[in-house]
């Protein structure tokens, strides 16, 4: 049984940062941290859950246009944890932000981890 466990959120003013954390444990059938693609996913109140950033088995990344240039997505597969560096937050990345893990027909969600940015 594989599982997500995202960490690191809270409450921030505006222009500070926060890292996010997302662990995998358990396995499927064997399968190990290195055989999945990550992402992260956000949604805020009352809104539909959007793609934020990802990132590939051999560390290519991708980010939505809201993010890109603020945030970093990096990947540790010796410690089963993928993060995600945001900087410069704004009030608008406030939201629960979901890990995701991904390959083939497998497909696992975190329980999510909230962000808030307030002055």
């Amino acid at each position: 049984q594989v599982q997500l466990v995202e960490s690191g959120g809270g409450v921030v003013q505006p222009g500070e940062s926060l890292r996010l954390s997302c662990t995998l444990s358990g396995s499927y059938f064997g399968s190990t941290f290195d055989i999945y693609a990550m992402g992260w996913y956000r949604q805020a109140p009352g809104k539909q859950r959007d793609f934020v950033a990802h990132i590939t088995q051999g560390a290519t990344t991708s980010y939505s246009d809201s993010v890109k240039g603020r945030f970093a997505i990096s990947r540790d597969n010796a410690k089963n944890t993928m993060y995600l560096q945001m900087n410069s937050l704004k009030p608008e990345d406030t939201g629960v932000y979901f890990c995701n893990a991904d390959h083939g027909t497998e497909d696992y969600w975190g329980q999510g981890t909230q962000v808030t940015v307030s002055s």
